[in-house]
């Protein structure tokens, strides 16, 4: 009677050589995959003042939302999550009749509170500048004025990336937008887009799709193996 040690067979045919090779290089990609794992985005999230000072996640862009009047537009700078409820909120309440108690309203205006939080040093990263102190303020626009038409009139300059995201507010941060964190990631000051996802170069083999061929390949090599080693006993 065979014995078996580590699932080979003793006193029997060993498995061919191409076949124990192609094991070995399936280890081996396996053992080099790049750990992609991200531990959040730098980047500006955006909000919307709710009842008692609180804030909510605003679901529209900048550009799309239009605040009523007496609404508290929140912005923060921050290493968050890629979008969502998860993200770093305002510091600063959402308070319209605080931030608001020095600017008049006028006939054929809107008034809409800003809160600016420009993050921590932490947020900001070892290569960025110092983050400028939390600020709020009161925009008297137009009726029909989106958000990021409110905040151009408060915070000027900003700065926005190719694909219409928001990287700076009132010149800060001065580079990058929405870097990704991780193990992998690349430092502060890349350009990859938040919406987002940093973008790789694409134009080398995919690991998963190389090693699940490798995989295909071992599994076929056993199966014709076991089929001979039947045949010739």
């Amino acid at each position: 009677m065979r014995s078996v040690v580590h699932g080979l067979p003793v006193g029997g045919r060993r498995p061919p050589a191409v076949l124990l090779a192609l094991l070995g290089t399936l280890l081996l990609i396996a053992g080099a995959a790049p750990a992609q794992a991200a531990s959040g985005y730098r980047y500006w999230s955006f909000w919307r003042g709710a009842d008692g000072g609180a804030w909510t996640y605003q679901q529209q862009g900048p550009a799309i939302a239009v605040p009523p009047d007496g609404a508290v537009d929140g912005w923060r700078f921050a290493v968050s999550p890629d979008g969502g409820q998860d993200a770093a909120k305002p510091r600063t309440q959402a308070r319209f009749d605080a931030i608001c108690a020095n600017t008049p309203a006028q006939d054929g205006r809107k008034r809409v509170a800003v809160v600016l939080d420009f993050g921590t040093t932490e947020d900001a990263g070892a290569s960025a500048a110092q983050p400028p102190e939390q600020r709020t303020t009161c925009a008297s626009v137009a009726p029909r004025a989106s958000s990021a038409e409110v905040l151009a009139a408060v915070a000027p300059p900003l700065r926005y990336d190719t694909n219409g995201l928001l990287c700076a507010i009132a010149g800060y941060p001065k580079a990058g937008c929405a870097e990704q964190l991780g193990a992998a990631a690349a430092p502060p000051g890349s350009t990859a887009k938040a919406a987002p996802r940093s973008g790789g170069d694409s134009s080398g083999p995919d690991i998963g799709l190389v090693a699940g061929g490798a995989l295909v390949a071992v599994l076929a090599g056993g199966a014709v193996w076991q089929a001979r080693r039947r045949r010739n006993p």
